[in-house]
């Protein structure tokens, strides 16, 4: 097993971004970092913003943000539909200082808890990515 890969799709709204075979794939669910490798048992999940994180694929060790979204999981596929993804490649802290105020104004502009609380944790991941760079 330590040799299986499985296939991987990451869609967005305007293209597919990555089509491969990947060791390793991690994705931020709702309730935690996920790894999945081939064989893992069938699931779905929505997705909270974060990094997908794939390894071992043909164009070695890719990194994308996603904003929301959802995935499938099967033993031998995961197909990742993001509202949006962006390369972590080409993330500039600039971009993320944008979005670390959009996300700012998203909490003062939240009408329920619900609201609040997805606002309150994107900006605290976008605050993580920012430090990061």
């Amino acid at each position: 097993m330590a040799d299986a890969k499985i296939a991987f799709d990451l869609v967005s709204p305007e293209r597919l971004l990555l089509s491969e075979d990947a060791e390793m794939v991690t994705i931020p669910g709702l309730e935690g970092e996920m790894g999945v490798m081939a064989g893992h048992m069938p699931l779905i999940t929505a997705l909270r913003p974060g990094t997908v994180d794939v390894k071992g694929g043909t164009q070695g060790h890719d990194r994308f943000f996603v904003t929301a979204g959802f995935a499938e999981v099967t033993p031998t596929k995961i197909t990742v539909l993001a509202e949006e993804a962006i390369p972590l490649a080409t993330l500039t802290a600039a971009e993320l200082d944008e979005r670390i105020i959009d996300a700012q104004e998203d909490i003062s502009l939240a009408k329920s808890d619900a609201e609040m609380t997805r606002a309150v944790a994107a900006l605290d991941h976008l605050k993580r990515m920012r430090s990061a760079l």
